[in-house]
């Protein structure tokens, strides 16, 4: 029993000499742990004050500062002052602080009260924030990551739990050669992934899917995780392959807050496109929103105000602005990828285009443009040129410029053959005998000629005529001296024929006018009496034009097929007969209008205007100038008939289109 008692104490002995050892070995690593702990987290806050005294020169020249009793408040706020730095204190820090600090950098004091008091550095651009250190924080001593690498075939084997994402890039960077980089914002990101066996560009990107956080490949092969940003999602796109996305935008209608729904898709070629449902919605709203979508470059001169009410599916950034900002006040211009928006009157968002137009002239273009484009757009000329200076807001001025550039084609040139045959066919008859008394009137005339008969019989010839027809018995006495008579048997035949081949020509949808004619006048005299004691007559004499002409005007316009429409109006006038000088001469008038459709190269025919003129007139002594055979010898008559045909050939030829 004894050396049972003994054997069982030695064991007791053992056992606690072999717990206080363990007991001494945690509690000598325990510290170790600790120091190098808080030592890896002054070295981050060192580096983040180095960095951003680039920014702060204060925080690396050296100050002075000594405080006895002091709140931290007050001790760091004395420190901002002094280092021109931005120092933000959290006020529930209730430390009193008791330092003499000589010639000593406000980057080494910082270091020091965060060591001595435990205290947190934050950063936020130039702004320091100190807080207290959160236990949660102090970062365990790490597990060896399980990862495993077969440089032979280049696969990865990962079992992760919980691990650090700074010390699983280091693990695989070790154990591949592959340089795998983790920026500052994920510093404390933990991640969990197993996989077996594995390509190492197929496992990296695993791990970033299934712990929510972006890879990129840079253009050397290594490989960068990046936070996701704000409303961003991983996801498996179209071709099975990893991808980033942003997340819809969605407001459901309460209290009266407006509904809106924003999407953004990849199209495939790198663009995105939105998807758009908003009523009532706030167009700033919209823009900031879609620029965050598809990661745009914007800035704003002034805010946007206004409402807009649009459902769009599938449309770029630029086509939504577009939408947006007509009828509004407001305009954008995309300066080398910086979206500028805002007032169209502003400088930087006016935009200047010179427009040279090559087939077209600036004054029928301009005329073209609608008058609603040009308000809030300046248009020059330069004739010298054939060029439009546009000045105004970008959306305006390219819009103008882009209808000026469509309506700048190649006008048509349209060469019109035109051959005008008139046959003119009648006879003239004037028949009658003059008689009367007349000083120096002289026998003599034509008798048979090409003119027919017009003689004239003077007093002695017709005494002499009269004394060799009488016989003694029978006497038919003797005419006066200054008797006379006129005989006049006279006819005209026309056969005229008249051929004119003029040729014109014109551009497409302008009229091309021919006028051919003649013109003739005739007197007319007026009497004024002038004066009451001793009155003058006054006769003045004025000749008025009489015009008689063939006028055509066809207006082409060619389609597309080569066939040329061609609108022709035909206005014929003619004189009808001579008058004496002191009448006006009577005119016959034709006019009629056609629409034709013929080929290129073509000739059209237009026929059958014809017209027929006849005309009698005559005069003589009263009653026995209607007895038959009597009328003959008292009275003159002139009988006229005319057959007038007009043929008209129209060859139109495109020269160039």
């Amino acid at each position: 029993m004894g050396k049972k008692y003994l054997h069982e104490k030695r064991k007791s002995w053992v056992a606690y000499v072999l717990g206080m050892g363990l007991l001494f070995l945690l509690l000598q690593a325990w510290p170790s742990n600790l120091w190098a702990q808080q030592a890896d987290r002054l070295t981050r806050y060192e580096q983040r004050l180095h960095e951003l005294a680039v920014l702060s020169p204060g925080l690396a020249e050296k100050v002075t500062l000594s405080v006895a009793g002091a709140s931290l408040q007050e001790f760091l706020r004395a420190l901002a002052e002094t280092s021109n730095t931005n120092i933000n204190v959290d006020p529930n820090l209730q430390l009193r602080v008791y330092n003499n600090f000589q010639g000593e950098t406000p980057i080494n004091i910082l270091l020091f009260i965060a060591k001595e008091y435990n205290l947190d550095l934050g950063f936020t651009g130039s702004i320091i924030s100190v807080t207290a250190l959160d236990p949660s924080k102090v970062r365990q001593p790490a597990r060896p990551v399980q990862a495993t690498y077969d440089a032979a075939n280049k696969l990865i084997s990962l079992s992760l739990e919980n691990d650090s994402l700074v010390v699983v890039a280091r693990t695989i960077t070790q154990l591949t050669g592959t340089n795998v980089i983790v920026t500052n914002d994920l510093q404390g990101k933990q991640v969990s992934l197993f996989v077996q066996g594995m390509e190492l560009g197929a496992a990296l990107r695993q791990l970033a899917f299934s712990n929510q956080v972006k890879l990129a490949e840079t253009a050397g092969g290594s490989f960068v995780y990046l936070p996701l940003g704000p409303n961003e999602e991983n996801f498996i796109n179209g071709q099975s392959e990893l991808s980033t996305r942003r997340l819809p935008i969605q407001q459901t209608p309460s209290d009266g807050n407006p509904q809106f729904f924003l999407d953004a898709t990849d199209n495939g070629s790198g663009a995105k496109l939105l998807s758009i449902e908003a009523q009532n919605t706030p167009i700033d709203q919209i823009i900031k929103n879609a620029a965050a979508q598809v990661e745009a470059n914007y800035f704003l001169f002034s805010g946007l105000q206004g409402n807009a009410t649009a459902k769009l599916t599938n449309v770029g950034f630029d086509q939504l602005l577009t939408s947006l900002l007509r009828g509004t006040v407001y305009t954008f211009k995309n300066d080398n990828g910086i979206y500028l928006i805002g007032e169209r009157r502003l400088e930087g968002l006016r935009e200047i285009k010179a427009v040279h137009l090559q087939h077209r002239s600036i004054d029928t273009v301009q005329a073209m443009i609608p008058a609603e484009w040009k308000q809030g757009v300046e248009i020059k000329e330069f004739r010298e040129q054939n060029t439009l200076l546009l000045a105004g807001s970008a959306p305006q001025v390219n819009e103008i410029a882009s209808l000026v550039k469509q309506l700048d084609v190649l006008v048509p040139m349209i060469l019109i053959e035109v051959n005008m045959l008139d046959v003119r066919k009648g006879h003239t008859i004037s028949t009658g005998i003059t008689m009367g008394v007349s000083d120096s009137v002289r026998t003599g005339g034509e008798l048979l000629s090409s003119n027919g008969t017009d003689f004239t019989f003077g007093a002695r010839s017709i005494n002499d005529f009269l004394s060799r027809i009488g016989t003694g018995s029978f006497n038919l006495g003797r005419v006066s001296p200054n008797f006379y008579v006129r005989l006049r048997a006279l006819e005209n035949n026309n056969n005229v024929e008249m051929r004119s081949v003029p040729k014109l020509s014109t551009l497409n949808g302008h009229s091309a006018v021919l006028s051919i004619g003649s013109s003739r006048f005739y007197s007319v005299s007026t009497q004024n009496q002038i004066g009451s004691l001793t009155p003058q007559n006054i006769v003045t004499q004025q000749f008025n034009e009489i015009k008689a002409a063939t006028t055509i005007k066809i207006k082409p316009i060619v389609s597309g097929d080569e066939q040329v429409t061609l609108n022709i109006t035909v206005d014929i006038s003619d004189f009808t007969q001579d008058t004496p000088i002191n009448q006006p001469p009577p005119t016959s008038t034709s006019k009629f209008e056609s629409i034709i459709r013929i080929r290129n190269e073509e000739t059209v025919v237009l026929g059958g205007i014809e017209r027929y003129e006849n005309a009698e007139t005559g005069g003589g002594v009263p009653l026995l100038s209607r007895i038959p055979v009597l009328k003959w010898i008292f009275s003159n008559k002139t009988k006229s008939k005319n057959k007038v045909v007009s043929v008209v050939f129209i060859k139109p030829t495109i020269i160039y289109q």
